[in-house]
């Protein structure tokens, strides 16, 4: 009997670990509807003498349910840490925001001092956002020192919540003479892009305390990178930045090297898949070089550096003794300038910090393609990001609450569908694989007519009449993301096709909006598009008004125009 007692015992601390005051439930897949189904997690959070940590991770909870949870924790005076990554998994998205209001109405009447929020894989939307600006802005959080955010889809929108209710909780807490002085943020995987960034630039900059920041993944490119370069120059302490998978290009690149120039704490810096190129790999170089010293990490992979460049990183690193690692990997270098480098490295003693360079690009042909890129940057500033791709393995230093300083080596890149929408190209479609059109359907917000007409463009671009394999992938991903898209209730179809008229150069926009250059795969598409059963037959009339009249756009699209018209005819009178 004793016996028993104690296995069952011994279980249930296994089951809700009790160290350091945490209560626990990660990783067990509960499906958590309403009060009846947390009544044990209820009555533990009751008992529990001094709870300051609670994980639901790896569970999945609903409206009522979380207001039972929130309602144990009213009392709970002494908590610190929620740990609620992962727990709304196939929840509806309006189910979320009641949900985070509850429980963050609960700590805020517990008078809780939060010191960390990791709401992390939560594919809540700006919506997710608002549902914590409340909690965010309150002195619940004046404390607040980690925050972590990683893979919510905020969006740019949500973005700007964000920086307001941060900005609003430092402004707040300095009058009652403890500021806000967050240390740890994390937000990649987020679609902030530019404006997002910028919004939470102005944040970091005010706070001033960051030691911690990751930002991947977020299709932030040049003016983004500079608000970003400008707020950590005003983080002295910063340890560790990453901002791997964004667009710096050179200008982004030269403006992060003068933002870190000052920072005497940084350890690990990860600008990977950047396209700094070789203007800004110099300039890192010389940052490097004059400052830094402790760096330990530098990862400038995949990012179009030439040989010249990379020898100036070498010889940067010469006199850093802390430094653990160097990528340099899927550049380009040639034969020789991975030789040069490898010898260059040898010659310092620190042939044993460089990674593997096997994904070299070998040497650029010439730099007419570079100066086309960098004009492209310029023209089109907003960058599509992803919102939530296939499970994939969490980034070493995102998931660490600890000190650890790793992040991961240089290796093929996955199926990036951020790449695919900044610069489409038929190849970049094929290789996000099987799973491509669940890919773009989750990376794109259809909630927004815009954005979503934007995306549509962009895959078609690359429609090849000539190849069905390409052909074939773009129709099913445009399909998908379609069908998805008319099929939410709060998509405005006449939005999305006004503002396709707008992009394709067929109507005039208040917002100046910029039209792209239209190819014959733009049209190609949209003749498929239109006879689908998702498409709306009453925007067939409008497409057919505006196609039958003279405009220079089209010019170049003649046959796919001509085809377009009597494919909408036809659908017009079956309707």
């Amino acid at each position: 009997m004793a016996t028993d007692i104690v296995a069952q015992l011994a279980d249930s601390l296994a089951k809700t670990g009790v160290e350091d005051g945490e209560l626990s439930y990660k990783g067990q897949g509960r499906k958590l509807d309403d009060a009846q189904s947390v009544e044990e997690i209820v009555k533990d959070i009751q008992d529990f003498e001094g709870l300051q940590a609670l994980r639901l991770e790896g569970n999945t909870v609903g409206v009522a349910a979380a207001q039972a949870i929130a309602k144990a924790l009213e009392t709970k005076s002494e908590f610190k840490r929620c740990y609620w990554s992962d727990m709304f998994t196939g929840r509806l998205r309006s189910e979320i925001p009641p949900s985070l209001n509850s429980l963050g109405d609960a700590l805020m009447l517990a008078g809780a001092r939060l010191t960390v929020l990791d709401l992390s894989d939560n594919a809540f939307g700006p919506d997710g956002v608002k549902g914590i600006e409340r909690l965010l802005k309150s002195t619940a959080c004046y404390t607040l020192q980690e925050l972590r955010l990683n893979n919510c889809g905020m969006g740019i929108g949500g973005g700007k919540i964000l920086a307001a209710a941060l900005t609003h909780c430092h402004e707040k807490s300095s009058g009652d003479g403890t500021p806000l002085s967050l240390k740890v943020f994390v937000a990649g995987r987020n679609r902030l892009e530019n404006d997002g960034a910028t919004a939470l630039a102005q944040a970091f900059k005010l706070m001033g305390s960051l030691e911690e920041v990751n930002m991947p993944q977020n299709g932030i490119n040049h003016p983004g990178v500079t608000a970003l370069a400008m707020a950590m120059e005003n983080n002295p302490n910063l340890r560790i930045l990453n901002l791997n998978d964004n667009t710096f290009t050179e200008k982004g690149a030269i403006a992060m090297a003068q933002g870190l120039k000052h920072l005497r704490s940084l350890q690990v810096i990860n600008f990977g898949d950047c396209l700094v190129r070789p203007a800004g790999a110099i300039a890192m170089a010389k940052t490097v070089s004059e400052g830094l010293p402790i760096l330990k990490e530098l990862n400038l992979s995949f990012g179009e550096i030439t040989e010249e460049a990379a020898m100036a990183v070498a010889q940067a690193v010469k006199d850093k003794d802390q430094l653990e690692k160097l990528d340099l990997n899927g550049n380009c270098l040639g034969e020789d300038g991975c030789k040069a480098l490898k010898d260059a490295l040898e010659g310092l003693n620190k042939a044993e910090l460089l990674g593997s360079l096997s994904d070299d690009e070998g040497e650029p042909e010439d730099d007419d393609d570079e100066d086309e890129d960098e004009e492209e940057e310029d023209d089109d500033e907003e960058v599509d990001e992803e919102e939530v791709e296939e499970e994939e393995e969490e980034e070493e230093e995102e998931e660490s609450s600890g000190n650890k300083l790793s992040t991961p080596v240089s290796a093929p890149r996955p199926p990036d569908v951020s790449s695919f929408l900044s610069f489409p190209s038929p190849d970049k479609l094929l290789k996000l694989g099987t799973k491509r059109a669940f890919l773009i359907e989750q990376q794109v917000d259809v909630t927004d007519a815009a954005k979503t007409a934007e995306a549509f463009l962009k895959i078609a671009s690359v429609y090849k009449e000539e190849n069905n394999d390409v052909k074939n992938a773009v129709l099913e991903s445009i399909d998908a993301l379609l069908k998805k898209a008319f099929s939410t209730p709060s998509f405005q179809g006449y939005n999305f096709v006004s503002s396709l008229l707008v992009l394709l150069g067929l109507l005039k926009s208040e917002d100046k909006v910029k039209p792209v250059l239209v190819v014959p795969g733009h049209l190609q598409a949209l003749e498929h598009v239109v006879r689908q059963e998702y498409f709306p037959k009453e925007n067939v009339a409008v497409l057919e008004a505006f196609m039958s009249r003279n405009n220079k756009s089209l010019d170049s699209c003649c046959n796919a125009r001509n085809n377009l018209q009597s494919t909408l005819q036809r659908v017009r009178s079956e309707s």
